[in-house]
């Protein structure tokens, strides 16, 4: 099974599945002598850690992640870093009564298919648990990008369902249980009401993120083929449940002349920032700024109708510990996936010189 590595200098390659032995990943392309020691990555971990609040699944994951190698008193060497996290959590009997089932919204048919068997254990290396692996990763990345760069990547949930949340406080995404830049009461109100009722319905929801890169160093990014819209576009549509990324204004150009649209430059700097800080795939010094679709968790208890390996069609009903909204633990995945994308095309940008 390819597909399981990005990057082309800072490299990831991420391994495990959700019920197996542990997740990890090995990252290799670390410039030697970047400070690093397990805190560092631990406290990326443990917000994206499941069980955090009523409102995500109740999977009890430490997320410990053990430095295997790469490290010598404390500063990386240049080789391979390789990150473990031991899974102790898994419940593999609530899947016994669909292992032969296709869930709706699921990978499980097009894994079928595609390779004629499938772990149906949380979903194997389809399961939103191989994103601990990239925050992993993505915590190297912004460690290196802070000190290089003095860069900054975050992102946080604009939209759960029908409840929009301002973004205006960004150091209130870690008080609240939605990852929202916001202090106000009503909408994180409505917002638990919501969750709290989809959990009585068996049901779930979708939800919107937005992510911005501050103090990125323009000249990223290549022409055509490799442009660093492109490959953030693709980093992110790689995490699970996404369904639409957009830079900048996105969807919304369409609507824009071009005198609304573009962004003025004076001998300050740009006016606006429209183009969400990528012009022509390559950055422009400006916030890097993308949104992302996320659709709602599909693993919901509702009765559905789907087909059986055998092409029988059933009813199923997905039992387990599931997020009713899995957007609200995107975030640092977003923003580890970013940090990733910005890591490689910096060091690809230094061999080109």
């Amino acid at each position: 099974m390819s597909g399981s590595s990005m990057g082309r200098i800072f490299t990831v390659t991420n391994f495990g599945e959700s019920h197996g032995p542990a997740i990890g990943c090995v990252v290799d392309g670390v410039p030697a002598g970047l400070a690093l020691e397990a805190s560092d990555i631990q406290q990326e971990l443990d917000r994206r850690r499941p069980g955090t609040s009523r409102f995500v699944t109740q999977r009890r994951e430490a997320d410990a992640v053990e430095i295997l190698s790469g490290l010598y008193e404390g500063r990386t060497t240049g080789s391979p870093v390789a990150l473990l996290i031991r899974n102790t959590d898994q419940k593999s009997r609530d899947y016994s009564a669909i292992a032969d089932k296709f869930r709706p919204g699921h990978a499980d048919y097009g894994y079928f298919t595609k390779y004629g068997l499938r772990d149906p254990r949380g979903g194997g290396r389809s399961s939103a648990r191989l994103t601990a692996p990239t925050v992993a990763a993505g915590a190297i990345a912004k460690k290196w990008l802070a000190r290089e760069f003095g860069t900054v990547v975050r992102a946080c949930v604009t939209q759960v369902g029908p409840v929009r949340f301002p973004v205006e406080d960004w150091a209130q995404t870690g008080a609240n249980p939605f990852f929202a830049a916001t202090a106000r009461e009503e909408p994180l109100r409505q917002a638990g009401e919501l969750l709290d009722q989809l959990r009585r319905e068996s049901d779930s929801i979708g939800a919107r993120l937005r992510l911005e890169a501050l103090n990125v160093p323009a000249g990223l990014g290549e022409p055509v083929y490799d442009r660093l819209d492109a490959r953030l576009a693709c980093a992110l549509m790689g995490l699970n449940a996404v369904k639409a990324v957009s830079i900048g204004e996105g969807f919304g150009v369409c609507g824009m002349r071009g005198s609304e649209n573009n962004d003025e430059m004076t001998s300050g700097g740009f006016l606006t920032n429209h183009a969400g800080g990528i012009l022509g795939g390559i950055s422009t010094g400006e916030p890097v700024v993308a949104e992302l679709g996320i659709k709602p968790t599909p693993s919901i208890r509702r009765q559905q109708r789907t087909r059986d390996e055998a092409g029988s069609e059933v009813l199923i009903s997905t039992t387990g510990r599931h997020d009713p909204c899995v957007g609200l633990r995107a975030a640092p995945v977003a923003e580890a996936l970013a940090a990733a994308v910005l890591m490689d095309f910096a060091l690809l940008a230094r061999c080109a010189r």
